[in-house]
């Protein structure tokens, strides 16, 4: 997954901007960034604080570590059943 330039925190105030009444395009145009970027980081951190999104980033990883361990023992539970399926 591709990393944001943007840190939560950034992301945030970008969008409080935003809720305050500066215009979407102004604020896209001052941080840089296209009003699809924009209006996708208000879907996903739309109504959160700085504390909510340090928490869900936290969750996420802490899932894909989970789903990488799980990865892993379900390929060595296929490598032990295809072993012990060889007749010798």
């Amino acid at each position: 997954m591709k990393r944001s330039r943007f840190t939560e925190e950034q992301i945030i105030s970008m969008i409080k901007e935003q809720e305050s009444g500066v215009p979407t395009a102004e604020v896209c145009r001052r941080h840089g960034i296209s009003t699809a970027s924009f209006y996708k980081y208000k879907a996903k951190y739309g109504g959160m604080d700085v504390s909510d999104a340090r928490k869900l980033k936290a969750l996420e990883d802490e899932n894909s570590k989970l789903k990488k361990l799980l990865a892993e023992a379900m390929l060595d539970n296929a490598m032990l059943r295809d072993v012990n399926s060889k007749k010798w």
